[in-house]
């Protein structure tokens, strides 16, 4: 983030001769800021088709209207260019139509979770209002910690889109709608999982509120473009060798529980960061352009 902060600096720079710039240092500085943000996204190199995922795990067939970031290059754009904390994707699914610098732009990021075997069986007497409740409460109550920590506040708003769980493709789907302390517009957390033998392949889709919609009508064509290997499958699963995960479907979307131990602050601080360069769009970036505030974005 240093490095991009310091590019973006030195551009400034070149960009700063006038205190208040003529119309023609405003066309010029959209100019240099569209051309960085080009010769950024024109190292980065989209597969579609038919793509393995390491280890024997399975595999995607990127569908239609999406390319795939793999893994290394996945890492470099949110930990780089997002700004987020190190961890481990499998990569990412980006709209044909858009870069991770784009205006408007959202992805899928692909992660798998070893963390055994999600028994359903809790899947069908699941009150997803009285967990939306706890989950509230659990999130509010650990505040104090997590601006102990240095976090901001989180507010869970709600379901924006109750979760769903397929028991014939073994995938469950929900969305939650965020607001961290600080920020004036509420943010999305769309997460997909897809169960397997061992354990969880996570498809988290990164955008904000407003892309609700687009995100939501692309889950269909999503769900049915990821597999696990044969021997890996929900199916596959054998009660005499294989870990049983210690939750079920209710704690999968409660985050595994967490919430209760002060992890949800780190899952959550990871989404701020994210959300932050997303709702914001290039806002940050323009300023150091001279290009004025978000809000006038």
């Amino acid at each position: 983030m240093k490095k991009l902060l310091l590019l973006v600096a030195a551009l400034c720079v070149q960009l700063s001769s006038y205190a208040t710039p003529a119309p023609s240092d405003s066309v010029g500085r959209a100019t240099s800021e569209q051309a960085y943000i080009d010769s950024v996204q024109a190292t980065l190199h989209y597969q579609t088709g038919h793509i393995t995922f390491p280890d024997g795990l399975g595999s995607i067939t990127v569908p239609a209207g999406f390319r795939y970031l793999d893994a290394k290059q996945s890492d470099y754009v949110l930990t780089k260019l997002w700004g987020n904390p190190n961890g481990e994707s499998l990569g990412m699914l980006f709209p044909a139509d858009r870069g991770p610098l784009d205006d408007n732009h959202w992805a899928f990021a692909i992660e798998y979770d070893p963390s055994g075997y999600v028994k359903d069986d809790d899947a069908a007497e699941i009150d997803y209002d009285d967990l939306l409740k706890e989950m509230q409460d659990d999130t509010e109550a650990g505040n104090p910690d997590r601006e102990a920590a240095g976090y901001e506040r989180i507010l869970l708003v709600g379901w924006a889109a109750k979760p769903f769980y397929d028991a014939k493709l073994n995938v469950l789907h929900w969305a939650k709608e965020l607001r961290f302390g600080g920020t004036e517009a509420n943010t999305l957390n769309y997460n997909v999982r897809l169960l397997g033998r061992k354990g969880v392949l996570n498809l988290n889709a990164i955008g904000g509120m407003p892309q609700l919609p687009e995100i939501r009508s692309t889950i269909p064509s999503v769900i049915k473009s990821v597999e696990f290997a044969k021997g890996q499958q929900y199916a596959d699963f054998d009660p005499k060798i294989d870990e049983v995960a210690a939750y079920g479907i209710g704690g999968l979307v409660a985050g595994k529980v967490l919430a209760k131990v002060g992890a949800f602050a780190l899952i959550a601080k990871f989404w701020k960061v994210i959300i932050a360069v997303v709702a914001g769009g290039w806002a940050t970036i323009r300023r150091f352009f001279g290009g004025g505030s978000a809000n006038n974005e």
